[in-house]
């Protein structure tokens, strides 16, 4: 157990470091003068030294880069350009509006997709799988920017069914204390049900765009690899025996996947929690991806570096997370 832990201790500090490298190189390369960034292009030679000078772009890149590990290490990602706040606080206020987000979309494609994937692998050339199939299709084909252009023409402006851009209406902002950032759960905590609907109906339209994005990849996953299984001999097997179909299929085939499932899921929910860049845009969703989008159109590197390293942080902790759940689910794992 030690040497597991030690292991997987290594790789994490491994990865971390390649992936504040390339963060590193990427702010050392872009044709942006991080200096001009900060004083202005209008501010005199001295004070464009000193702010060189203060930043450090004076010593060798190696000690540059140790010097941003350990920035980064206490929690030091710099300052904003555009608000002159530390980015780290801007990534903690604005990082829980995605998380929510993405949350609820990746719960709704579980929920949806792998049932579907089931069924459409059970009932394999039938209505219901050429169904499953062109669903995943859409998907996977439709620009999401514009299904969510559509979603609001619709069920916003014409029907309206669902709350506007933003995450609330203008009248209910800052009424319930912040305790976790994602409004659904503070309002509840603060029983404040209002609050909690009108949140509930904004959240509603963005959030299904990404599970309805998030279903079309985990119930093409799940189809692919319940047909494996399915022509495996052991379920033929189960079946002369006279087993249940239900226990065929979920007892035993399903129970196969599990793995590699948690891999498929673990991935769509990293890519909806690394900022849904276009669904933030169109919803006005105040949550990294659209942070991270406005910074790079301003040149504010820190900002977009400093997302970039988040988004990383994230996956990595993913990533063990899912190998966790192996040694779960995989007793061949431990």
């Amino acid at each position: 157990m030690a040497v597991a832990v030690g292991k997987t201790i290594l790789q994490i500090a491994v990865t971390m470091l390649g992936l504040l490298f390339v963060t590193f190189i990427i702010g050392r390369v872009m044709p942006i003068d991080p200096v001009l960034a900060i004083v202005g292009e209008r501010a005199s030679q001295s004070t464009y030294n000193e702010t060189y000078l203060a930043m450090g772009l004076d010593k060798p890149l190696f000690v540059q880069f140790f010097i941003y590990i350990g920035d980064v290490l206490q929690g030091d990602l710099g300052k904003s350009v555009l608000n002159s706040r530390p980015v780290a606080e801007d990534i903690a206020r604005v990082f829980p509006a995605t998380l929510e987000l993405a949350t609820i979309g990746v719960i709704m494609g579980i929920v949806l997709g792998v049932p579907l994937g089931v069924i459409a692998a059970v009932r394999r050339g039938s209505w219901i799988d050429q169904v499953a199939r062109v669903v995943a299709l859409i998907g996977y084909s439709m620009p999401i920017f514009w299904l969510g252009l559509m979603g609001l023409l619709i069920f916003y402006g014409i029907l309206g069914w669902v709350g506007g851009p933003g995450r609330l209406d203008i009248f209910y902002v800052d009424i319930v204390p912040q305790v976790t950032g994602m409004i659904l759960v503070d309002s509840a905590l603060a029983g404040n049900w209002t609050v909690f609907q009108n949140a509930f109906s904004h959240i509603v339209l963005p959030a299904s765009l990404l599970g309805y994005y998030s279903l079309a990849y985990i119930s093409r996953m799940t189809r692919s690899f319940m047909l494996e299984q399915l022509s495996a001999e052991y379920v033929t097997t189960a079946r002369v025996k006279g087993m249940s179909e239900w226990n065929v299929i979920w007892g035993h085939a399903f129970r196969n996947i599990r793995v590699q499932l948690i891999t498929v899921i673990a991935l769509s929910y990293a890519g909806l929690l690394e900022g849904s860049v276009l669904t933030e845009i169109i919803f006005s969703w105040p949550g990294i991806g659209s942070y991270i989008t406005t910074a790079l159109l301003s040149a504010d590197m820190n900002a977009v570096l400093g997302g970039t390293v988040v988004v990383g942080l994230v996956f990595i902790l993913l990533n063990v997370f899912s190998d966790l759940l192996y040694r779960v689910f995989d007793p061949r794992a431990k």
